[in-house]
């Protein structure tokens, strides 16, 4: 039995080899470029990772230039990695020139743009915040609801370390165009306390044994001065508020010294009498049977009067008796007028 296989079949067959062999021969006449290509490349690799290392090492004692050697390095980096890029690929595709690389550049740009735009501006913003520098690594800051250390200012996102050991990676777009409190910016830091005292206690006498307690605390600046201001006249208690200032400024030494301030001035108000009330309410009982009853100028609520006339204060059992006298009247005028129509009536029968 004889199979005749169809020619239009081998002659397919017979393409498809010839153009996996030369697929194949142009790999290899290919692969020495390759290679070359993929070495090149390492090499610009390890070029870009020594200028970053380098920049960062030239500016890492100069605090005021650190973030902005970071930006160069990073920089520095990225353009050597890109120029390795394209000589990459001139090696491996020789016919491809200049102008097309940077029409490829431009185009794959665009579309990058669009398909990253919150990356690109994440990337931009970091890179604003390196160069303006608003806060840098190791300052301790308050963003919205965080509040840490600054770990590290990436390109993309700054690294936070909160006081309870967490870690808050923010995108730093929201950092550049969002309020930021940098508590260590400065030097110096002023923190503040408010304090009641009595209203019968003397208010200078108060202000006094203040001042002589944040003094007294070891770490308290002598400039500027700590001082102590009247700010409120509350419900129980006359409040003056204490401030000092602090250096350095960072979070575990304003807590140290924050407690040490309040428990000296605690100890030195109540040692000399100054009396620290708790919030409470007093409750008046007025007379409404006085004339006086509703006139403010002589129904006074407990405070002093001055110079003017004292009101006479009545206490609530006088009230009270007063009271009941009253009533004792009306029902006994409302008694004799029953037995006086009671004695009216029987006279009529008789």
């Amino acid at each position: 039995m004889i199979v005749c296989g169809n020619p239009t079949m081998g002659i397919e067959l017979s393409m498809l080899l010839g153009k996996m062999q030369a697929m194949l021969n142009s790999f290899i006449s290919l692969l020495p470029n390759l290679v070359l290509a993929l070495i090149v490349f390492a090499i610009f690799l390890f070029i870009a990772r020594v200028i970053k290392k380098f920049v960062r090492n030239l500016t890492r004692d100069r605090r005021q230039a650190h973030n902005l050697g970071l930006v160069l390095g990073r920089l520095g980096q990225g353009v050597t990695i890109l120029v390795g890029l394209f000589i990459a690929l001139s090696i491996v595709i020789p016919s491809l020139k200049a102008s097309d690389l940077v029409q490829l550049l431009g185009i794959s740009s665009v579309a990058i743009g669009f398909a990253f735009r919150d990356i690109l501006q994440n990337f931009l913003a970091g890179i604003l915040i390196l160069l303006t520098e608003p806060f840098q690594i190791d300052d301790q800051i308050v963003f919205k609801d965080f509040e840490g250390t600054v770990e590290n200012i990436q390109t993309r996102a700054t690294i936070l370390r909160t006081y309870d050991g967490r870690r808050v990676v923010i995108p730093n777009s929201e950092l550049f165009t969002n309020s930021v409190i940098v508590n260590t910016a400065f030097e110096n830091r002023r923190l503040q306390y408010d304090i009641g005292i009595g209203y019968s206690d003397d208010i200078n006498e108060a202000r006094r044994l203040i001042l002589e307690a944040m003094y007294e605390t070891n770490g308290v600046l002598e400039t500027p001065a700590p001082d102590a201001i009247v700010v409120e006249l509350a419900g129980s208690s006359v409040n003056l508020r204490a401030r000092w200032w602090v250096d350095p400024p960072r979070r575990a030494d304003v807590l140290d010294l924050q407690d040490r301030v309040l428990m000296n001035i605690k100890n030195k108000l109540t040692a000399n009498g100054i009396d620290l009330p708790f919030p409470t309410r007093q409750i008046l009982f007025h007379d409404q049977t006085e004339e006086t009853d509703g006139d403010r100028a002589h129904q006074r609520e407990g405070w002093p009067a001055g110079k003017g006339k004292v009101p006479k204060s009545r206490s609530i059992s006088s009230s009270l008796k007063r009271l009941a006298e009253i009533k004792a009247q009306r029902n006994g005028s409302e008694g004799d007028r029953a037995d006086h129509f009671l004695e009216e009536g029987q006279k009529n029968e008789n």
